[in-house]
């Protein structure tokens, strides 16, 4: 929400070109290893490496300074940097003044943390359905910009296309500046207070990491940013499973922002995605509150009635997503084909919408509840990968009908006879009367198909072998499903229907393959044909998002990928072609990148606002005198010049001005204030995880005032410093295994690497407790126990926080009771609580006891 696209903003070989690489919220030397290769090649080139964690990981090992911090506290640490950089004038102020909305004046009724005591201006009880978990609800009125009088505004040009004049009706008058940054409600003063009260022996306090290591990696931090010099940061899970995950994230891009360090070589921030590729689960989403492309989804709680509605909700008409309803259009002729046409409102109607949180976490509270019938689970195991794992097994009870696709016999598939639960005797098999369908699934070797890994990468992999006997891909199951279902629709007349009976759902081959005995299964690139986009009248491939309309003409699912696949035979995912030795380094002929190829975005603010580079040394993207040029895919007009004034009464990029990088946002600037997009305030702020040893040391609020708790007597939740769960846990990944272990526990050359679960405990606590190395303990939090192996390590270590010794403890999570070695379940222990803005879990930071088994 502060620079414009929810994805990593650089790529890991540009890694090499920083100076400074800060790994936070991730262990990238051993859950990312291949990307971690070009942070070693950059420290070798002289790079500063900081790794800031709970505990001392082979990361730590290869950094130069290891930062300990109490698990959750991130804010509070990286509140800190912020603070360091303002109060000591580290701050790249010319990138700053033109680049932020550091100059932008925000509305007088705008009150702060510092004001309510850890809370913003608008908050107010949550009165929705309470399976969405809301705890609270903020009214974002007072958090936006103050703007000038709406009298006296150009008069707007007609409309151009179908949907622009209603484009027009969003536009507001400008934000008020002052670019002095002197006015107290500019964002930079409201920043520099709100910021001001993390000092560095707060910091200690809060996080329980030694003032001179903070005040190390301050000093680090800001004398390799600037002109000359570039810092990246580089985060995983660590920071996504909070119940402020994304303020954790948008922290991060807040400092990223003050230092100068976004859209630059070795610079941004790096998101190191999941194997599976989630990257491009989230661009052709399997989420449920978006469509592709990041689009929302249609919804009943909001003004969506009509196209139209829809559009004048989400469009914001002076940014790049002025053209939305291009987007959103060439969607819908995606979904529809010939049905959607201008008079049906492109079969908008037709369009599932939502009515609230569908994500996994209230789906699975709605399922114990007996309000879910049936349940597909494919490459997913919520039997060990839940939390609160043992509210997700029975709630399997409670199905209908559970289809599970997927390599072996998992947990989820086999939870009906061999679960806990089951074993127990608290669940009966004869009482269970969920049927369950296993259906074996291909490898994927076994079929062709792309990832988009970590750095936006779409990557295509080719069809190496058939899949032994009934195995099938995970396309041919859902394209024969469809193909089914459509079938069964076939001769309804009822309206509701329409929509499924219109669905195109063409992905046949033309010519059966002759070296596969599966002869039915869907051609991969007619779905990426699809997906990149055509012209609907002809079928000529299209060769960029800047092709597609808003009148139907043009057909395309997911706009972003636009350019992927512009003609036949040219499946760009596929290419492999390498930049030459001296090269520009960004290997543009190496697979595709979204957007546009891109693989540095908000690359225009690599250059200085007249378009000259920077510096020599950090040379990327600038203004040659005729357009915009370098070594990679300019984010921005490649014609717009570096003087050019923002159009008034201007939709879209018209409205920026050539010093505009972040052409996602609707001032052209980066964020260090957001006044739209996150549910849980416009500035981040430290907020104890939902079950906490300590009370908040910064702000009466305790925890986060709108996080989402699902309130049950079977997911029960600590009190603040409960005496019985004075530790803290933290749950992370190993190298040898994946998530469930469905990959890798079943595989016994991995399964020998890591045969069982453990526990990793400090010498002073496992002292505390009379246990040695090998021992087996017992962990337990309010929702259950786990027995594991104790692996006492200085690489743990007890902190100081708040004046009190705090014990961490660490558990991997990928056991369960399936497979070649079988361990207790992990996520038995976790929560049902979330974050107000995505849902994600709080998984890394909750509370538990330690005992000698």
């Amino acid at each position: 929400m502060r620079l414009g696209r929810g994805a990593a903003t650089t790529f890991p070989r540009n890694l090499t070109e920083a100076d400074c690489i800060v790994v936070e919220g991730s262990n990238m030397a051993e859950c990312h290893p291949v990307a971690f290769r070009w942070v070693m090649k950059a420290k070798l080139r002289g790079a500063k490496l900081i790794h800031v964690d709970p505990r001392f990981t082979r990361t730590s090992a290869m950094a130069d300074i290891h930062a300990p911090i109490r698990a959750g506290s991130d804010i509070a640490f990286l509140g800190g940097l912020i603070n360091y950089t303002i109060q000591h004038e580290k701050y790249f102020k010319e990138y700053v003044v033109n680049y932020t909305n550091a100059a932008t004046l925000v509305r007088e009724d705008f009150k702060d943390t510092e004001d309510l005591d850890g809370v913003f201006s608008g908050l107010k009880p949550y009165t929705g359905d309470p399976l969405n978990g809301f705890v609270g609800q903020y009214a974002t009125e007072s958090w936006q910009y103050e703007r000038a009088p709406a009298d006296g505004q150009p008069a707007a040009p007609g409309p151009e296309s179908p949907f622009d004049a209603l484009v027009r009706e969003n536009l507001k008058p400008p934000p008020l500046r002052d670019p002095t940054l002197a006015h107290p409600r500019t964002v930079f003063q409201i920043l520099k207070r709100h910021f001001s009260r993390y000092t560095p022996a707060m910091v200690e306090r809060v996080t329980g990491c030694p003032r001179a290591t903070f005040l190390k990696v301050a000093e680090a931090i800001t004398a390799n940013s600037g002109p000359d010099k570039t810092t990246a940061f580089c985060y995983a899970v660590g920071w996504t499973q909070h119940t402020y995950g994304p303020q954790m994230i948008s922290c991060c891009a807040l400092l990223q922002l003050l230092l100068g360090n976004i859209g630059r070589p070795g610079g941004g921030v790096m998101a190191l995605r999941g194997h599976a590729t989630i990257q491009g689960s989230t661009d052709v989403p399997t989420l449920y509150h978006s469509i592709h492309g990041y689009m929302n989804a249609p919804s009943v709680l909001r003004k969506h009635d009509t196209l139209a509605d829809y559009l004048r909700a989400e469009t914001l008409a002076t940014s790049y997503w002025a053209n939305q309803p291009k987007f959103m259009v060439s969607y819908l002729k995606s979904m529809y084909g010939a049905a959607a046409t201008r008079d049906n409102d492109y079969g908008y109607g037709w369009h599932p919408r939502i009515s609230g949180d569908h994500s996994h976490l209230p789906m699975m509270v709605a399922m114990a509840d007996g309000k879910v019938r049936g349940m597909f689970a494919m490459g997913q195991n919520p039997a060990v990968g839940g939390q609160n794992a043992r509210v997700q097994r029975r709630a399997l009870a409670k199905l209908e009908w559970l289809v599970v696709k997927d390599n072996f016999e998992t947990e989820t598939a086999a939870f009906w006879y061999n679960s806990p639960e089951v074993k127990s005797g608290e669940l009966k098999t004869a009482d269970i009367k969920t049927e369950v369908l296993f259906f074996p699934s291909a490898q994927v070797a076994e079929n062709d198909g792309s990832f988009t890994n970590t750095q936006r990468l779409i990557q295509w992999h080719h069809k190496a072998a058939d899949p032994p006997g009934d195995c099938r891909s995970d396309i041919w199951f859902t394209y024969h499903l469809g193909r089914r279902l459509k079938a069964l629709y076939a001769r309804s007349t009822l309206p509701r229907d329409a929509g499924f009976k219109a669905l195109l759902w063409d992905y046949d081959r033309d010519t059966p393959p002759a070296d596969s005995r599966i002869k039915d299964e869907p051609d991969t690139l007619k779905v990426l044909k699809e997906i990149n986009g055509y012209e609907t009248a002809t079928g000529a491939h299209l060769k960029s998002f800047a092709e597609l309309k808003d009148d139907g003409s043009t057909t395309c699912a997911s706009w972003i990928y636009c350019g992927v696949f512009p003609a036949p035979g040219q499946n760009r995912a596929a290419s492999h072609t390498p930049d030459p030795p001296g090269g520009p380094d960004t290997h543009l002929g190496w697979a595709y990148a979204w957007p546009a190829n891109r693989r540095v975005m908000y690359n225009r603010a690599s250059a200085r606002p007249d378009g000259a580079p920077w510096s020599e040394r950090k040379r990327y993207v600038w203004w040659d005198g005729q357009k915009w040029t370098g070594r990679d895919v300019p984010d921005f007009p490649t014609g717009k010049a570096p003087g050019t004034p923002g159009k008034p009464g201007g939709i879209g990029l018209d409205a920026h001005s050539g010093a505009d990088p972040f052409i996602m946002r609707p001032d052209g600037k980066g964020w260090l204030f957001s006044p739209a997009g996150l549910l849980d305030g416009p500035l981040p702020t430290h907020y104890e995880p939902a079950e906490s040893p300590v009370a908040n040391p910064l702000y009466k609020q305790q925890a986060s005032p709108v996080l989402k708790y699902w309130k049950r007597g079977d997911n029960e939740l600590a009190a603040v410093g409960d005496a019985r769960f004075p530790h803290v846990l933290t749950t992370y990944r190993l190298t040898e295994h994946h998530l469930t272990g469905v990959m890798s526990r079943w595989l016994p050359w991995l399964a020998e690497l890591q045969p069982e679960l453990f526990v990793e405990l400090s010498p002073e606590l496992a002292a505390e407790h009379g246990i040695r190395n090998l021992d087996w303990v017992t962990i337990r939090t309010p929702r259950g126990s786990a027995r594991a192996k104790a692996l006492v390590t200085g690489r743990m270590r007890p902190l100081t926080v708040n004046g009190k010794t705090i014990h961490q403890v660490g558990m991997p999570w990928h056991w369960g009771y399936q497979g070649v070695v079988t361990g207790d379940v992990v996520n038995d222990l976790s929560a049902l609580v979330a974050d107000p803005n995505v849902s994600i879990h709080e998984s890394k930071a909750f509370v538990c006891s330690v005992e000698k088994a």
